[in-house]
């Protein structure tokens, strides 16, 4: 019986590239996203399943889940991946938007989860792999609300696994660095006020900065290639970082404290 993935977001970047990979290792794949009508990539097969799942929508969670587990009988690996980055000053950001990042980038990661839990503990196995980034162990001036959801990610993955081993379950942690998706673009929501006089400074040189970041960001398909290491080298091991520059930047955050990791960041942007 073929392995069957259920992969959120994978409309583009990251997903779309883990829904393409592991077809073509052989899985059953379960491919959703919030437009499936738009997609002109990915199409309906006996090995593919491409269906509606909406993050903030509960109803089109559990609707997905059963429909892939009647198409394809059983899911064995889900990846949470579907989520979005609000960048820019605290103050700029309404409370609705505020409430918006952590309800896709967490509350709809648990969600999606919880909707699978009981799937995995009937059938003694199940792998969850939550894609991070390096964003959940450093951060980025004006970051304040994508890395609160990402250190969340991390602190729920890491004790949530916990409970999953009590049934034979596993959870994953991917930690990309820069990677050449949609992110600084489709994905990315920045929020400034030029009234705030006293932030535009660092307004200024952190979008000034942010297109060098990225411009040696690594191919979609590098995380979807530690996405399926994850996936099926049948350890224990929790993280895994995806990208050259990710495994240094979390290796020097790791090494200095937090002033002299701050101090190199604020040279990094001429801050």
């Amino acid at each position: 019986m073929k392995n069957t993935i259920l992969i959120t977001g994978a409309s583009s970047g990251i997903g779309a590239a883990t829904a393409k990979l592991f077809w073509s290792k052989g899985w059953n794949v379960i491919a959703t996203m919030r437009n499936p009508e738009n997609e002109t990539e990915l199409t309906n097969s006996d090995t593919l399943l491409l269906t509606r799942l909406d993050v903030l929508d509960p109803d089109s969670i559990n609707k997905a889940v059963n429909a892939g587990i009647q198409k394809f009988g059983k899911i064995d690996v889900l990846v949470n991946n579907a989520g979005y980055g609000a960048y820019g000053i605290l103050e700029a950001f309404s409370r609705e938007q505020i409430i918006r990042q952590f309800n896709t980038n967490v509350i709809g990661l648990l969600d999606v989860t919880k909707a699978l839990l009981p799937h995995f503990r009937e059938n003694k196995s199940g792998t969850i792999v939550n894609i991070s980034s390096i964003g959940g162990k450093m951060t980025f001036p004006l970051g304040a609300l994508y890395h609160g959801t990402k250190f969340a990610v991390e602190g729920i993955s890491e004790s949530l696994n916990y409970e999953v081993e009590q049934f034979g379950g596993k959870v994953k942690i991917v930690e990309p660095g820069a990677i050449a998706t949609d992110f600084a673009t489709r994905s990315m929501d920045f929020s400034n006020d030029e009234s705030l006089a006293d932030y535009q400074p660092i307004v200024g040189k952190i979008l000034a900065g942010m297109p060098v970041f990225f411009a040696d960001a690594s191919p979609a398909a590098v995380v979807a290639d530690v996405i399926y290491q994850a996936a099926t080298d049948g350890t224990d091991q929790l993280r895994y970082t995806a990208g050259e520059d990710a495994k240094v930047i979390i290796e020097n955050r790791r090494l200095v404290d937090d002033k002299t990791f701050a101090d190199g960041m604020k040279k990094q942007f001429g801050l």
